[in-house]
């Protein structure tokens, strides 16, 4: 039997953690490992057209799943192209590893052709970041890599000259056993007994829950009910929290809508359960607050905290819900419940007069029907921007959905990309890309990616020929819009060009339809739909200093719109206030 090379000691790690496609842009440094995976049956190599696609398909994947995800990029300026992705799955807390191949070891330090030094470039979004010099480090340094990324959830990035990848690995290399998952965290004893006792001295309680909620849906329920909490979220807290919620009160934020910022300040006690939600001037200063996280670095770091407890959501609540004081009086949650009715009763209407008729189509509209006729364990990834808004509003997430996006990182032309990596993990599960046309246009080359491996994704394209959200921080802060308008293809004839499915829809009578033909045709599909532009109804009250990016620094309501069939729910919910 021929020796090992590092290279195929390299990917049989790999395999051996769990993972199944290594996505990359093949290039001179990285022939080794990619041959290496060319002859490992249980590894496949996913050829992408740009590098950053790779890092933002691999952070899907590890989102999906759950588990490891990996990504490659040749030496110099291809790695160089992962990092926008690689941010995203760190800031996302993905587990990643991703493969930077470099330049000859002997040339390191030298001004070589394509020489970046990638074990430094990447420290800033890894947990892990080192250089392989000598294949002696093998495979020690790929276990503590994939270790970090797994355990800390997050990237690591493991640095590769391609001629230290074809050398011998080291004989009787010593493999010690691969973390794949990682272990629940429970809080201290102190933590708890504190939280008891200001759970049980508070009058009005208020949860507000992020990403951090996942897989504890049941809990929080049953700690809302025995404390009679209103319960609102951040956009990464929706998909895991709003479904089957009695006590949902909406979602805080630029995006939100409904009565989330009342309850977050109108109560006595706030309780922040797995959010690191960014934005502190929407959360109040004159109320106690307790966060609840696994991460010890989010604690209080978006606001003065009261009690900071370390600790998993899920495991926190087992031990927390059996100890407090059942509370009897419903008058706060009941007046929250009432509040998020009438708030999302009173901007339900706002576009859906007329909307059969109007042109161009109203993309609340677009949004409204694609949430009604998409499966009911679909996978939406949402590109930054306008997009955002559609999806938090009036996407309706159920236990089985998924909602992925740059939520965290905020980068644009993620929606595809991320498709990409939500589809190779199930070929048959339905997965929407919901892209804007500025997204889609900077990494339109990646469509063809979904030709040449044949992936159903379904691209759903938003074209208001404008970078919507910019125009409306540019509005916002007084400025004329400018260098923000596009001028677009025929989007769906490039996608036939392709050899995909394309359709172009510009009247609203054409929308259900073409819809239903696109999520019936058995490979990728585009459906090309012309939006208006000038959708957002702006309270006049916003000033030039309230809006930076997405922060919004002195007003709790900025965007005007519909909520879809949110309000079916909130009316649902208010039917079971107690009536005097």
């Amino acid at each position: 039997m021929a020796k090992q090379n590092v290279a195929e000691q390299f990917v049989d790690i790999l395999v051996k953690a769990g993972v199944k496609r290594l996505y990359g842009v093949v290039g001179d440094s990285l022939n080794p490992v990619v041959d290496a995976v060319r002859r490992n049956a249980g590894i496949d190599w996913v050829h992408v057209r740009h590098e950053e696609t790779a890092a933002f398909a691999a952070g899907a994947e590890a989102q999906i799943t759950g588990k490891l995800a990996a990504c490659a990029g040749s030496c110099g300026p291809g790695n160089l192209h992962l990092i926008n992705g690689l941010y995203d799955a760190h800031r996302s807390m993905a587990p990643v590893l991703a493969l930077a191949s470099h330049i000859p070891s002997s040339e390191i330090g030298l001004g070589y052709f394509q020489e970046t030094h990638p074990d430094q470039l990447f420290r800033e979004c890894s947990h892990y970041s080192e250089l392989i010099s000598s294949p002696k480090q093998m495979p020690r340094l790929l276990q503590t890599a994939i270790q970090n990324a797994v355990g800390r959830s997050g990237v690591s990035v493991v640095s590769l000259p391609g001629d230290i990848a074809d050398q011998p690995a080291p004989d009787q290399a010593a493999e010690t056993a691969l973390v794949t998952s990682r272990p629940s965290v429970g809080p201290g004893d102190t933590e708890i007994d504190k939280l008891v006792e200001m759970i049980d001295k508070a009058q009005k309680i208020t949860l507000f829950c992020g990403s951090g909620t996942a897989g504890a849906h049941a809990e929080v329920m049953e700690f809302a009910e025995k404390v009679k909490s209103p319960v609102g979220h951040a956009l990464r807290g929706k998909e895991w929290i709003q479904y089957d919620n009695p006590f949902d009160v909406g979602m805080s934020g630029l995006l939100g809508y409904g009565a989330a910022y009342e309850a977050t300040h109108e109560c006595d006690l706030l309780i922040l359960l797995g959010t690191d939600f960014p934005y502190n001037a929407f959360l109040p200063d004159d109320v106690q607050i307790a966060q609840v996280d696994v991460r010890p670095e989010h604690l209080g770091r978006r606001s003065k905290l009261d009690l900071a407890v370390w600790g998993d959501v899920k495991e926190t609540l087992r031990c927390l819900t059996p100890r407090v004081k059942e509370k009897t009086n419903r008058r706060f949650l009941d007046k929250m419940l009432k509040k998020h009715a009438d708030a999302l009763e009173g901007v339900v209407k706002a576009y859906t007069r007329k909307v059969e008729k109007h042109v161009p189509i109203h993309p609340e509209y677009v949004a409204s029907v694609l949430d009604e006729l998409a499966d009911d364990d679909a996978v939406f990834t949402v590109d930054t921007g306008m997009c955002n808004v559609w999806a938090a509003r009036y996407i309706s997430p159920n236990g089985r959905r998924r909602v992925i996006g740059s939520f965290s990182h905020g980068s644009m032309a993620n929606a595809l990309p991320m498709a990409i990596g939500a589809q190779f993990t199930d070929r048959k599960r339905q997965v929407v890309s919901m892209s804007g046309d500025g997204g889609f246009s900077m990494l339109m080359g990646d469509f063809l990616t979904l030709v040449q491996y044949d992936l159903p994704v379904k691209v759903v394209l938003f074209n208001n020929s404008s970078l919507g959200m910019v125009e409306l921080e540019m509005l916002v802060a007084g400025l004329p819009s400018y260098g923000t308008t596009n001028k677009n293809p025929d989007f769906a004839a490039v996608a036939q060009a392709c050899g995909a499915y394309g359709v172009r829809v510009e009247k609203p009578k054409d929308l259900a339809g073409a819809l239903k033909s696109a999520f019936k045709h058995k490979g990728p599909a585009l459906v090309d739909i012309v939006t208006d532009p000038n959708a957002l109804s702006i309270p006049p009250k916003i000033s030039a200093e309230m809006v930076t990016g997405f922060a919004l620094s002195a007003s709790k309501i900025v965007l005007d719109g519909g909520v879809g069939r949110m309000v079916q729910m909130a009316r649902s919910n208010l039917r079971n206030v107690p009536r005097p």
